[in-house]
């Protein structure tokens, strides 16, 4: 790696520097891993100690087609999916050849671990990471480790998934925040081969949506998730309430045994992730934009973030994580966003239409930012005409704020 020089004394020195190893930093440690030998880059993989800086376990669903490279490590997929709306009916989307994958953090983990433990060139590191700065030649990465002693790495290029110190300015902030229950029942009563997607018989929230969320790993076993898009989180008593109510009165569940939990909070915003931090600093993962602001979904835009930063190193080049979405499909999620804020959009009733109007092929493509303007113009003839006029007139009159 060089001199270190003034910048660097004592550092240990690496090609790459990941910084979190939630899904982004263990997607790309795992591709990097993964290069033919002569490209293979030394990598030091940075992670959080246990407690609130670590990613809890979290549950990533995606949709492709049977046969991805991470489909030994599913808990389940699904053929069938389904959308209910506020007054209980069913919506059926069929998303074939695609299928619906439930991936869990901990199984991940588990998949990705055998390829890292194999390259000799990768070193772990727990630490909490403070400073990441460009130096000559590179970035220097200073943290401190469990035992408290302070920890410096030395990288030609540095990734950092962490949540960037300040949010983007924007015009429009909302948060995607949930809580679910991983439970068991005494008696079979899901369906597994059908998810719910979106369920609206909740209780909605002003300036935003709400929805449950189902999805049944066998008869006796699935997930039970509260959601909402909504400008602020709810407290302990709020989602205790919302999510027992959904399971109790509206799937009529009983006596059932809960065996995890998780919940998150999901950035919903039209400000601009930057993706890069410097000149040999980036940012992955929702950091660097791979969270799709209308919907919350990011392990798919991870992957080909990744693939892409991996074929990158191997050929030389300087690896620019590229844009997860096309502009043109972030200039729809600010109008749509900006329409649930303003209450001008019935979120429930808009997308339980869309479902039910566009082949979900095509509607699956468009949530994935892969739709093609042709088929972005047939959506918008599914969308309610006047809020969206409203909203497209009005944006260019806010200001984007920082806070």
């Amino acid at each position: 790696m060089g001199d270190h020089g003034q910048h660097g004394q004592g550092a240990r020195a690496t090609d790459v520097a990941i910084v979190g190893a939630g899904a982004a930093g263990l997607s790309l440690a795992w591709r990097l891993c993964g290069l033919p030998p002569a490209v293979r880059p030394h990598v030091t993989l940075l992670d959080a100690p246990a407690g609130p800086t670590r990613p809890p376990e979290r549950t990533w669903c995606y949709w492709e087609e049977p046969g991805g490279e991470f489909d030994s490590a599913l808990t389940t997929s699904w053929g069938r999916l389904r959308v209910r709306a506020h007054d209980g009916g069913a919506v059926p989307v069929r998303p074939a050849p695609l299928r619906y994958k439930m991936l869990r953090s901990p199984a991940f983990a588990a998949f990705v671990r055998p390829r890292l433990e194999r390259h000799p060139g990768l070193r772990r590191l727990v630490a909490h990471v403070g400073e990441v700065a460009d130096v000559p030649g590179g970035a220097l990465v200073r943290g401190v480790a469990e035992d408290g002693r302070e920890v410096a790495v030395r990288a030609r290029w540095v990734f950092d998934s962490r949540p960037p110190p300040r949010p983007p300015r924007a015009r429009t902030r909302l948060v995607q925040h949930f809580r679910g229950l991983l439970v068991r029942t005494p008696a079979p009563v899901f369906d597994p081969g059908v998810a719910d997607l979106m369920d609206f018989r909740t209780p909605q929230p002003a300036g935003g949506l709400s929805f449950g969320y189902l999805l049944p790993c066998s008869r006796t076993e699935a997930l039970v998730e509260y959601t909402e898009f909504s400008p602020a989180v709810l407290d302990d008593a709020g989602y205790e309430t919302a999510l027992t109510g959904y399971a109790r009165d509206v799937l009529g569940l009983r006596g059932y045994e809960v065996t995890g939990v998780e919940e998150g909070v999901i950035p919903m915003t039209d400000g601009h992730f930057a993706r890069r931090a410097g000149a040999a600093v980036f940012r992955i993962g929702t950091a660097g934009g791979a969270t799709r602001p209308s919907t919350g979904y990011t392990f798919a835009a991870i992957q080909r973030q990744t693939r892409h930063i991996a074929a990158a190193l191997a050929r030389g080049r300087t690896p620019l994580p590229p844009r997860a979405y096309p502009r043109r499909a972030l200039a729809m999620d600010a109008v749509l966003l900006r329409a649930l804020h303003s209450g001008r959009l019935d979120g429930p009733a808009f997308f339980t239409g869309l479902f039910g109007a566009v082949p979900a092929r095509r509607l699956l493509r468009f949530l994935d930012g892969a739709s093609t303007p042709a088929e972005e113009v047939a959506l918008g003839l599914h969308t309610p005409v006047r809020p969206m006029l409203h909203t497209v007139a009005e944006l260019p009159l806010l200001r984007r704020t920082p806070t």
